[in-house]
């Protein structure tokens, strides 16, 4: 990604070096102007000769390409971030409303984090870690729950598992299990299920219903819309947050959210 960026700075500052000929060629005054007028377009030559003198300055000053660099990353995540934003107000009530969705922490709470994870995710299992210490620590936090199996058939016979085990009031306990768990797979399954004494034939069943599986395509296409295509993944607040945080930062996230809600003008 770096060396794409390098190369899109050093293009786009040829490219504007060339058009700032150009412009300076024609908004020269009086007769010149005119004179650059009627000449149209600057000839090839003196266009390669003036491209060769930019290139060869800024490879002599190549921190003018890291500045580039820099600035086209930074435009590229606020452009990334606004998208993702308009994506988040489009789908504000299916993110934190959809009453399919498992819910943990306080129902209540002022703030809600909504968690897209894979059971087979080794960095979704280190930061299941993480949000229980942030639920530990800030009793005021909501969690909704988004199953996002994406490493494969075993990780979607987790999370239809989780989902069916939710129908006998022992999601939470399912969840850990599979988060601690080696490798999330049927095996891992069933022995959660009789570990926790669900009902073995009838978790079977349910992971059949349909229902489910339309609940985890809504979850696939909610998480394709607002630009989440990997796992673990958070949306706190007006933000889309990837990959798996620490708690601190973590807790700093939850309190800029706080403290924009709080901001916002209240709608009558």
């Amino acid at each position: 990604m770096t060396r794409t960026f390098a190369i899109i700075a050093f293009s786009v500052a040829l490219s504007l070096s060339a058009a700032v000929l150009q412009a300076a060629v024609a908004h020269q005054p009086g007769p010149d102007r005119e004179v650059a007028a009627k000449a149209g377009p600057i000839p090839p030559e003196l266009r390669r000769a003036f491209e060769g003198v930019v290139r060869e300055y800024l490879l002599k000053n190549p921190e003018i390409i890291r500045e580039a660099m820099q600035v086209l990353q930074a435009q590229a995540e606020a452009d990334k971030q606004e998208a993702a934003g308009q994506a988040l107000k489009q789908h504000r009530d299916e993110l934190l409303q959809n009453a399919d969705s498992p819910v943990g922490g306080n129902s209540e709470g002022d703030i809600t984090v909504v968690k897209f994870f894979d059971y087979n995710c080794g960095y979704c299992k280190t930061v299941s870690l993480t949000v229980a210490a942030v639920l530990k620590n800030d009793a005021n936090v909501r969690v909704v729950y988004k199953e996002f199996a994406i490493l494969g058939p075993q990780s979607l016979v987790a999370a239809r598992a989780a989902l069916a085990a939710k129908r006998q009031g022992k999601y939470h306990e399912f969840h850990a299990a599979m988060m601690s768990s080696v490798k999330a797979n049927e095996n891992s399954v069933a022995g959660t299920a009789s570990d926790l004494g669900l009902d073995y034939n009838k978790l079977l069943r349910d992971m059949e219903d349909p229902a489910i599986s339309e609940h985890l395509e809504r979850n696939y296409r909610l998480a394709t819309e607002i630009g989440i295509n990997g796992t673990p993944a958070f949306v706190i607040g007006d933000r889309v947050v990837s990959g798996a945080i620490d708690e601190r930062a973590l807790m700093e996230i939850i309190a800029e959210s706080r403290a924009k809600m709080k901001a916002a003008p209240k709608n009558n």
